[in-house]
């Protein structure tokens, strides 16, 4: 009967236990839970920035030399090419080429009959005898005149009349053989001949057309020597200095698909046009078969030298703007660094780079828009990205 008091204190003191641990469960998960989230939020900060970061592929750049063409349009013209004009104005008399023709030097290519030309030249043989028998009239009166002056029957002044008046004569007699020769070297322009061996490319008359001394119009006949034939390239700038003297180059015509030509270089113009950036080149191809023309368009392709050591770079690499062409590396500090670059050759996929680069360098073969100086980024295959990690950490802990 004395212990029953004891029980209800024993029952509070129970339940003050039960609630302080009660109470001290909830307050480690309550902070349980915020550190868990603290952290998760840490972490997921951490990977946000680092997937802030743009992952990029270096490599470095090719050191080997590489053998490249280049194709440029080019113009066949004949080696040598006259245009051919009539001397003497008359009617085309006789016809003895046409297109297609091959001639040599000297033959005929047409006759005219000049009737003008003809009584010019009687006339110029009239005025000439008429000069010299004045001529020997007035020699005959210096003469006589010589032969009395002795006796007095001739004054002096009269004498010195005479001799003035025999070399008038003279002068007359010598401009009227001039015009005769003169007319007589016309004379023989009235055959047109080929001035050069080579082929009759042109012919615009015919028989009994009216013809006009001097080179008012349309030539008479072009003759071109074809047996070489002069190539004309317009090289960039930048090429020039690989095309040298002698170089060989093989030239394709539309005609002959399946075959080239050779040709060799023979002269350069030394000089940049400024509209087009190019330096004119002259090559020369054989065309003793006759099988090229005159005129016709052709793709020269040209041999450039190689050079013992280049810088190769992909094309995909170039970044081009308000700064200039540059390329964009990774520098000591693992931070990109931009290189102002110059372009020596054009590979297509790849370029060889003239300055700017060294071997050494590590390239971001494709950088992303707006990428500067400064910026980090993470080389694509150097380390597991933050995500990845994270999971891998997480899996890594002890369940349970």
């Amino acid at each position: 009967m004395s212990r029953e008091p004891s029980q209800p204190v024993l029952s509070r003191r129970g339940l003050r236990i039960a609630a302080f641990s009660a109470l001290a469960i909830c307050v480690v998960v309550v902070v349980s839970g915020i550190t868990t989230r603290k952290m998760a939020d840490a972490r997921l900060s951490e990977w946000t920035e680092n997937q802030a970061v743009p992952v990029v592929a270096v490599a470095a750049p090719d050191t080997k030399a590489k053998q490249s063409t280049i194709e440029l349009p080019g113009r066949l013209e004949a080696n040598s090419q006259a245009q051919i004009f009539a001397r003497v104005s008359g009617y085309v008399k006789d016809l003895k080429a046409d297109i297609g023709t091959p001639v040599k030097a000297g033959q005929m290519l047409a006759e005219i009959d000049a009737p003008d030309l003809d009584q010019q030249i009687m006339q110029a043989q009239a005025d000439l005898t008429s000069a010299q028998a004045n001529l020997g009239l007035s020699r005959a009166n210096l003469d006589r005149g010589q032969s009395l002056i002795q006796t007095g029957a001739v004054s002096k002044q009269d004498l010195d009349q005479r001799g003035a008046d025999f070399a008038n004569k003279q002068g007359l007699v010598k401009s009227s053989q001039a015009n005769l020769d003169r007319l007589r070297v016309l004379e023989k322009y009235k055959r047109i001949t080929a001035p050069f061996d080579g082929l009759v490319t042109a012919r615009t008359t015919d028989l009994g057309a009216l013809i006009n001394a001097g080179a008012g119009g349309a030539a008479l006949f072009v003759v071109s020597d074809i047996s070489r034939l002069r190539v004309y390239v317009n090289v960039p700038q930048n090429y020039v200095p690989g095309v040298r003297i002698g170089a060989k180059a093989a030239l394709n015509v539309p005609e002959y698909p399946q075959r080239s030509f050779a040709a060799t270089v023979e002269a350069s113009s030394q000089s940049v046009d400024a509209a087009s950036g190019t330096t004119r080149i002259l090559l020369i191809v054989d065309n003793s078969t006759g099988e090229l023309m005159t005129g016709a368009f052709a793709n020269v392709r040209l041999d450039m030298p190689k050079a013992d050591k280049a810088i190769n770079v992909p094309a995909s690499a170039l970044i081009f703007d308000q700064g200039g062409l540059r390329v964009a590396t990774i520098g000591v500090d693992g931070l990109v660094l931009l290189k102002t670059v110059t372009i020596a050759r054009d590979f297509g996929s790849e370029v060889e780079i003239g300055s700017g680069l060294s071997a050494d360098d590590r390239i971001i073969t494709t950088p992303p828009d707006g990428i500067a100086s400064g910026d980090k980024v993470r080389i694509a295959g150097d380390a597991k990205g933050p995500a990845e990690a994270l999971e891998k950490r997480e899996a890594a802990k002890p369940r349970g």
